[in-house]
């Protein structure tokens, strides 16, 4: 782990706007062109989250399913894109943006923190399409993901992309469908050896933590999630090198 090369210095250079500057009270949802042009006006860096559509295509979208913030039910990916385009947001006008309109706003103006959200099925049709679009994206960005199988696919797929794990304890009951010997190595980070990811970011809920005190004692990078009141700021402060917040200007 010592001698790998670590994320660069603009990951941890400003806040993170979690699925960009949302607020949903003003009409701006998360994951949307707004959220993420709000975050722009306010030169934050920028996380968001990546779903595959039925006919393949990297969408900004948190959930599996649409029904929190789309007038809609059903899973993302069984939906083409431009059915997707099609269904509102409960609080926005908006459509749902692809990778490629995201890239073409944002346009290397400031940092992107991409999550590729895991199916836990090895099936890499999304982290390949992301990759591909991305192929001729010159901004700073990077890729991360809970499932050690992206990360690591990441790392063969396309060495040269900054890659990150995203870490909790795993004991949700989300956790209970993957197998003992997955949910061990997400519990104790016996995953990092294969995946080599350039940083880590963390659950604000596990820090202060002594292994990822470790990690920052070589060198690697530690961003936090998600950042929502002073408190867990002044936590992640001490703790770790960059904030990924909501509900608050940091």
């Amino acid at each position: 782990m010592q001698h790998q090369t670590y994320a660069p210095a603009w990951l941890t250079a400003r806040p993170i706007a979690h699925r960009g500057l949302h607020d949903w009270r003003n009409g701006v949802v998360e994951n949307t062109l707004g959220a993420f042009a709000a975050a722009m006006a306010g030169n934050y860096a920028i996380e968001c989250d990546l779903q595959i559509t039925r006919d393949g295509e990297a969408v900004l979208f948190h959930d599996d399913t649409l029904e929190r913030v789309k007038q809609a039910q059903g899973l993302v990916s069984e939906h083409t894109i431009e059915e997707l385009k099609q269904l509102s947001f409960r609080h926005s006008s908006e459509t749902i943006p692809t990778l490629a309109e995201m890239l073409a706003l944002v346009s290397g103006k400031v940092p992107l923190v991409i999550e590729l959200k895991p199916q836990w099925d090895g099936d890499m049709s999304l982290t390949r399409r992301t990759l591909d679009v991305l192929k001729s994206y010159s901004g700073p960005h990077c890729l991360m993901s809970f499932d050690p199988d992206v990360v690591e696919a990441v790392r063969k797929l396309s060495p040269g992309t900054v890659r990150g794990f995203i870490s909790d304890d795993a004991s949700q009951a989300y956790y209970e469908r993957l197998p003992v010997a997955l949910r061990r190595e997400l519990r104790t980070l016996s995953c990092l050896a294969r995946m080599a990811p350039q940083f880590i970011s963390i659950d604000i809920e596990q820090v202060p933590s002594a292994p990822i005190a470790e990690l920052r004692r070589i060198g690697m990078p530690v961003i936090t999630w998600t950042v929502r009141t002073q408190e867990q700021r002044r936590i992640a402060d001490r703790y770790t090198d960059q904030i990924t917040f909501e509900g608050f200007r940091a």
